[in-house]
C-alpha cells in the first residue's frame, strides 16, 4: 500500500468525549457555523440523532455508544446484569432515533454484550466499550481508505454522494475515506461531489470537509451526475452505506440507487465503502430493509426560503437500496469483495 500522510488529510472529528458529557459537532449548521452542542443524557443524544445533529451510520452507532455512558449515570446497579436490565429503556429510545442504519443497532448491542459478567465496575465496562468502538472505526476507515484507493488508476475523476467523510464516522471516512487517500496517493485528480437534496449534505458538509484538507472539489446538481458520466470525466461512484446485505444489495444516501443505474450505463465503476459493522448477514436482501422517512416538509424550503408551491404533497424517503448486481466492489476493512452476491458475501463474512 502506498502509503500518505493521514495527519493532514483527518483533521476533523464529530464525536468529543469530554469524561463528563458528549459533544457533538452540530452538522445542521455547517458550512456557515462550525459549534459544538453538549449531551449529558442518553434522551439528548437520541434526539440529536433524529434531528441530524450527528448523521451517517458509523457515527451514529457511536454517539449511540457514548448515549448509554450517559444513561448509566443515572442508573444504581451492583453489577452487569442489574445495569443491563435498568438501562435497556434508554437503549430502546437510543436505537428508534434512525431505523435504517444498522450500525445503530450494533453498536447497543456491544454494549449489552459488554455488560454481561460485568461486576461492580460495569460503568466503566460501558466508557472502555465505546472507547473501543470508536477506536475500532478510526482504524477500519483508515485500511478502507488504503484497500479502496488500490483499485483506482493514477488520473482518475470519481463522483461522490452524501457525506462518508469525518463527519460521519470517528475520522477519516469511508467513502471520502478512499478518496483522500486516493488523492493523497496521485491516483485521484478531480472530485465531484453530488448537492444531496434535501439536507445538502454534499454541499454543506463533503465539499467543506474537502476544503479543510486543500482538496478543490467540484459540486454538481444531483441531476447532472448523469450527463458527467457521459462526458467521461469519472471513472469511479464511490458512496457509503447505511446497511449491506447478505447478497450485497446496499442501502444508502437517496439518490444512489440511481448513479448506480448509469454508472453501469456508462461504463462508470461503482464502489460501496463501508465497515464490516454496516454488514447485516441478517437480512437477506433490500427487501427486506425499512427504509426511513422524514418530514415532508423537507423538500418544501431551502435554507429556510421555501421554494414549493403551497398546498403540495410530497414523498421524502431518504434512502434507497442498490442491488448488489450494478456494484463493482464492496470495500470494508476486512478486504475487497469484487462483484458481490450471496456466495461472495458468506465467504467473506459468514452466516
Amino acid at each position: 500500500m502506498d502509503a500518505f500522510d493521514f495527519d493532514r488529510y483527518d483533521r476533523i472529528r464529530p464525536i468529543r468525549w469530554t469524561g463528563e458529557a458528549l459533544e457533538l459537532l452540530d452538522q445542521r449548521t455547517l458550512p456557515f457555523e462550525v459549534k459544538h452542542l453538549r449531551y449529558e443524557d442518553s434522551d439528548g443524544v437520541a434526539e440529536a440523532i433524529r434531528q441530524l445533529v450527528v448523521r451517517g451510520a458509523p457515527a451514529i452507532g457511536i454517539a449511540a455508544a457514548w448515549g448509554v455512558v450517559l444513561a448509566a449515570r443515572r442508573v444504581e446497579a451492583a453489577d452487569g446484569a442489574q445495569a443491563a436490565v435498568a438501562l435497556e429503556p434508554a437503549m430502546q429510545r437510543l436505537n428508534a432515533a434512525r431505523p435504517t442504519a444498522v450500525n445503530l443497532a450494533w453498536a447497543l448491542a456491544r454494549m449489552r454484550r459488554a455488560l454481561q459478567g460485568a461486576g461492580a465496575d460495569w460503568r466503566g465496562v460501558l466508557e472502555r466499550e465505546a472507547q473501543a468502538i470508536a477506536e475500532e472505526d478510526l482504524a477500519a476507515n483508515r485500511r478502507m481508505g488504503a484497500l479502496g484507493a488500490a483499485l483506482i488508476e493514477p488520473g482518475s475523476g470519481v463522483l461522490t454522494h452524501c457525506n462518508t467523510g469525518s463527519l460521519a464516522t470517528a475520522g477519516f471516512g469511508t467513502a471520502l475515506g478512499v478518496i483522500r487517500a486516493g488523492v493523497a496517493q496521485g491516483r485521484i485528480e478531480r472530485v465531484y461531489a453530488g448537492e444531496t437534496r434535501p439536507w445538502l449534505q454534499g454541499a454543506r458538509l463533503t465539499v467543506w470537509e474537502l476544503q479543510q484538507d486543500g482538496i478543490a472539489p467540484v459540486l454538481i446538481a444531483d441531476a447532472a451526475a448523469s450527463h458527467l458520466m457521459k462526458t467521461g470525466a469519472v471513472r469511479w461512484v464511490i458512496v457509503g452505506a447505511d446497511r449491506i446485505c447478505a447478497n450485497g444489495d446496499t442501502a444508502n444516501k437517496i439518490g444512489t440507487y440511481q448513479l448506480a443505474i448509469a454508472a453501469r450505463h456508462h461504463g462508470v465503476r461503482f464502489m460501496v465503502v463501508a465497515p464490516s459493522s454496516t454488514v447485516d448477514m441478517h437480512t437477506p436482501d433490500g427487501d427486506a430493509i425499512h427504509i426511513e422517512e422524514r418530514d415532508a416538509a423537507e423538500l418544501f424550503s431551502l435554507g429556510g426560503v421555501r421554494t414549493a408551491a403551497e398546498r403540495v404533497g410530497a414523498w421524502n424517503p431518504v434512502f434507497d437500496v442498490t442491488p448488489h448486481t450494478l456494484i463493482d466492489a464492496i470495500v470494508t476493512e476486512r478486504g475487497v469483495i469484487e462483484r458481490p452476491d450471496e456466495a461472495a458475501m458468506r465467504a467473506a463474512f459468514g452466516g
